[in-house]
């Protein structure tokens, strides 16, 4: 059976198998509006999950100085990691918890944000967190982990690090990137239109590929 991944790194677990090609998930560009200022906050959206690492997230906030926004809803299986883990550090200052939001409210959430911050601690296959921050316009800095070296380039829509300290870092650096790159970055590589460009193109290979059945 031909398969195809959402990144490279989906492949890790499985490689022998029949992988025909990657193709990134895509979004409509008109869904998110391009702000090209942004804001004094750091910005989170995602999930309530040990995976997802909110934790960093404000430990990266409050050491750099700056206001955190979570945007992320908490599912009936992580209940009781966020009231023991991540509810007791919201009151930290400057962390702002808003749960979760829809998507007509993500191109203000992340287009009026700093920078997104997504400190995974898992394999991430692939991550529309990332791309919807950069059609906004806004840069991502993320740790190494998954299909994040796929989606950010680094000094240019982001910041990929490893430790605390270089999140840190990565956040006072985030004004020398350039938001109207992050835009045209998502606009080449992530747009819907592109998707499924991709996948039309695979189909027309397969379809090419297979033996035509005789006619008796």
């Amino acid at each position: 059976m031909p398969l195809v991944s959402i990144s490279r790194a989906q492949r890790t677990p499985l490689p022998a198998l029949n992988w025909q090609a990657v193709v990134h998930h895509g979004l409509p560009p008109e869904r998110f509006r391009f702000h090209p200022d942004g804001g004094d906050y750091l910005a989170f959206l995602g999930r309530i999950s040990p995976e997802k690492r909110v934790d960093r997230a404000i430990d990266i906030a409050t050491r750099a100085g700056l206001p955190l926004r979570i945007a992320a809803k908490v599912d009936r299986a992580d209940r009781e990691y966020f009231e023991n883990v991540i509810e007791p550090l919201l009151d930290a200052p400057g962390v702002e918890f808003l749960g979760e939001i829809g998507d007509d409210e993500k191109s203000d959430f992340l287009g009026n944000a700093h920078a997104l911050l997504f400190p995974i601690d898992w394999p991430e296959p692939f991550g529309l967190v990332m791309i919807e921050a950069m059609a906004c316009g806004t840069p991502v800095i993320a740790y190494r982990n998954g299909s994040v070296p796929e989606i950010v380039e680094h000094g240019a829509t982001g910041f990929i690090v490893e430790r605390r300290e270089d999140a840190i870092a990565a956040v006072r650096r985030i004004g020398s990137l350039s938001r109207a790159r992050c835009r045209d970055a998502f606009e080449q590589r992530f747009t819907a239109q592109r998707m499924a460009r991709d996948y039309l193109q695979l189909y027309e290979r397969l379809a090419e590929a297979m033996p035509h059945a005789s006619t008796a």
